[in-house]
C-alpha cells in the first residue's frame, strides 16, 4: 500500500500462526490475498513478512524462493520489510522472554538473519529499499551486572558487523539497499533513546568502525557511513510509549545522532490512570483479562514524582497499581490500533498519531508496518474477523495519514 512517493504501509504477518514454510505460505494465500484484494485493489501490495528459523530455511531451499518470487509478481504483491525477531515458535506456545532467545551474543542469530537476508536480497523489487527488524541484542534480566549487559553489547556489536559486512557486499552486486532495524522494547538490552544513542556512540561507532574497517579494508569514514546505513533503527511506537517518551523527542534525538528510523512498527499499548471517576479495583479487573500466559507484557508504572517502575509481566504491574503514589499504566500489549479505549481502559493510540503527524511533515522512514501479534489472545469481545481487523487497521492508519 503505497502512501506517497517511495513510502509503503503494511501489516506484519505474524498476526497468523504457523512456524513451517507451508503454514506461512497457505496463511499468504489466504490472508494475504483476501486484505490486498480490500487495500489496494489493481495496485502492488507490500508484504511485511514474518518467517522463523525453520520457515526461513525451507523457503531457501530447492526452487521454493524462486517460485515464492513467482507467486508474488503474480499478485501484484512484493516483499520490503520483513520481521527477524522472534526466530522459533511464536503463536500457541509460552513464549514470554523466550522471543529473546537466541540472542545477537550467538552465532545462531547471526546465521538466522543472514539467512533473511538472502531471502529478502531475492524477494526485494529494484530501486526500493529493504528492512529486517530484530531484537534489541538481548533480555535484561537475564544478567545480574552492568558489566554482564557490557560483554552483551560487545559481543552484539560484533555480530551485528559481520550481518554488515555482508549487506555492503549485496549492495555493491546488486545496487539494493538492506537495512537491520533494531528495535527497543521494555527490558530488552536497548529500550529506550538514550540506550540506542548509548550502544551507537560507545560500541558501533567505535568497536564496530574498527571491526569492519578491517573486514573491508576501508576507511573510518565508510565503515561509519556503512554502519549508519546498515543499522538502523525499528520505531515501535507502543514500546516508546511505554518509556513515557514523546514521538517528536525520540526522532530529534536520533537525528541530532545521525541514527536511520528502518521501519515504524505501528502498535498501541494498554493504558489505565488514576481517575476520580474510575476506581483503581474496576481498572486492576479490567486488566486481569489481558494477563494471559503466552507473551510478555511489561508493565511500566507513572508515579506522582514523575519516576518510572518498570516490572516484567503484567501481572506485577497491575499488583503496583495499589500503591499510593501511582499515577499511570502503559502495558506491552499490542491492541487494535483503530479503537482508543477498552471498557475503563485506555490505549496509547495518541502516540501513534503523533509519530504519524510527525511523519506527515518529515518522513522519518519510507517503511511502515501495523503489527498486532496478540489478535489471536485478545479477549474475545475484542476479535472480530481478521482479515477484517487487519483492513481497518490499515485503513485508519491510512486515513490519518490523509487527515
Amino acid at each position: 500500500m503505497q502512501i506517497e512517493q517511495n513510502a509503503h504501509l503494511t501489516y506484519c504477518t505474524n498476526i497468523h500462526p504457523g512456524e513451517s514454510w507451508e503454514e506461512v505460505f497457505a496463511s499468504l494465500q489466504t490472508y494475504g490475498l483476501q486484505v490486498k484484494k480490500k487495500v489496494s485493489h489493481d495496485q502492488a501490495f507490500g508484504l511485511g513478512l514474518r518467517l522463523s528459523r525453520r520457515s526461513a530455511e525451507e523457503l531457501i531451499q530447492g526452487k521454493h524462493l524462486d517460485q515464492f518470487k513467482s507467486w508474488l509478481d503474480i499478485h501484484n504483491l512484493y516483499v520490503f520489510t520483513m520481521n527477524g525477531f522472534p526466530y522459533g515458535d511464536f503463536h500457541h506456545v509460552t513464549v514470554k522472554d523466550q522471543v529473546h532467545t537466541p540472542d545477537w551474543t550467538t552465532a545462531d542469530r547471526v546465521v538466522y538473519t543472514k539467512s533473511l537476508v538472502k531471502i529478502l536480497a531475492h524477494l526485494l523489487p529494484e530501486g526500493m529499499e529493504g528492512g529486517i527488524s530484530t531484537s534489541p541484542l538481548s533480555y535484561k534480566y537475564w544478567f545480574n551486572s552492568e558489566k554482564q549487559i557490557e560483554e552483551v553489547k560487545n559481543k552484539a556489536t560484533l555480530s551485528l558487523i559481520s550481518v554488515v559486512e555482508d549487506l555492503v557486499k549485496i549492495k555493491n552486486q546488486t545496487g539494493k539497499t538492506i537495512h537491520i532495524d533494531i528495535e527497543p522494547e521494555p527490558d530488552g538490552v536497548l529500550e529506550n533513546t538514550q540506550e540506542v544513542i548509548s550502544f551507537y556512540q560507545e560500541h558501533l561507532l567505535k568497536t564496530g568502525i574498527a571491526a569492519l574497517q578491517e573486514k573491508l579494508k576501508c576507511s573510518p569514514f565508510h565503515a561509519r557511513e556503512h554502519i549508519l546505513e546498515h543499522i538502523q533503527i525499528c520505531y515501535d511506537v507502543c514500546h516508546f510509549s511505554l518509556a513515557y517518551e514523546e514521538p517528536k523527542d525520540v526522532m530529534a534525538q536520533f537525528q541530532e545522532q545521525g541514527i536511520k528510523v528502518g521501519k515504524i512498527q505501528i502498535s498501541a499499548a494498554l493504558k489505565s490512570r488514576r481517575s476520580p471517576d474510575i476506581s483503581i479495583k474496576e481498572q486492576q479487573d479490567c486488566l486481569q483479562q489481558f494477563d494471559e500466559p503466552v507473551y510478555l507484557h511489561q508493565a511500566v508504572v507513572l508515579k506522582k514524582d514523575g519516576t518510572l517502575d518498570h516490572y516484567p509481566d503484567l501481572q506485577e504491574g497491575i499488583t503496583a497499581m495499589a500503591q499510593e503514589n501511582f499515577r499511570e499504566l502503559r502495558a506491552h500489549f499490542h491492541i487494535p490500533i483503530f479503537v482508543p479505549d477498552f471498557q475503563v481502559l485506555e490505549s496509547t493510540q495518541n502516540d501513534i498519531v503523533k509519530a504519524l503527524d510527525l511523519w506527515k511533515e518529515v518522513p522519518y522512514s519510507s517503511h511502515l508496518e501495523v503489527e498486532t501479534y496478540t489478535w489471536t489472545i485478545l479477549p474475545e469481545h475484542l476479535q472480530t474477523d481478521i482479515t477484517s481487523s487487519i483492513v481497518r487497521e490499515l485503513q485508519w492508519v491510512f486515513n490519518q495519514l490523509e487527515a
